[in-house]
């Protein structure tokens, strides 16, 4: 008798609780996280040991790269990452002296190749020719679009000494809907470093 009425009052709570969770069967839509975007503001990126400068927004910080590098490697390096940490995003820049240890058309040749390594996961590379002839420094802008690593690369060069590579990625699982205010937000900033970027020696 008992055990009727336990199996008996166990439905019984069982279609209970299915009547009322039907109201909230609709999935609810993903919703992403709200950024505060900061204020943008410029300061000069001039280190002693490099051969350029540029402008770089403040809510960025410069870090150096030491993978590989001996201490006296690391003090006269010129790799480095503009850290974002709002987006935790990162430009990592490199510069090479041509003819060190490559020639010009190689490394313009590698700064290609990097770029169509994206072709696989890109739906779209746009590329936009620089030139600015009141500073001498000629090169190529790489705009990715689609689910690719990195949305942005670029080079500068003045074809002669330097050679300047930076790539744009995000710490963040790809997502170009999620990720694409984020994106032009800073892509406004890498095409301030393009404008303002000029060599010192």
């Amino acid at each position: 008798m008992y055990l009727r009425l336990g199996v008996f009052l166990l439905f019984g709570m069982l279609v209970f609780s299915c009547q009322n969770n039907e109201a909230n069967v609709t999935p609810k839509p993903r919703a992403y996280p709200r950024v505060e975007y900061p204020v943008k503001r410029y300061q000069v990126f001039d280190r002693e040991q490099c051969n350029f400068a540029f402008e770089y927004p403040t809510y960025a910080r410069v870090i150096q790269d030491s993978s590989g590098l001996t201490e006296a490697e690391l003090e006269s390096s010129c790799w480095f990452d503009l850290y974002f940490p709002v987006f935790d995003g990162r430009l990592h820049c490199s510069y090479y002296e041509i003819g060190q240890h490559k020639s010009f058309e190689e490394l313009k040749k590698d700064a290609f190749e990097m770029a169509d390594y994206h072709n696989k996961r890109a739906n779209f590379i746009e590329e936009l020719k620089i030139n600015r002839l009141d500073a001498d420094v000629d090169g190529f802008v790489f705009s990715i679009e689609g689910p690719a690593a990195t949305p942005f690369q670029f080079y500068l060069t003045d074809k002669k000494e330097h050679f300047f590579r930076a790539s744009l990625y995000f710490n963040t699982e790809v997502r170009p809907d999620s990720i694409a205010p984020i994106y032009e937000f800073v892509r406004q900033d890498m095409m301030k470093v393009i404008e303002t970027f000029e060599w010192t020696e």
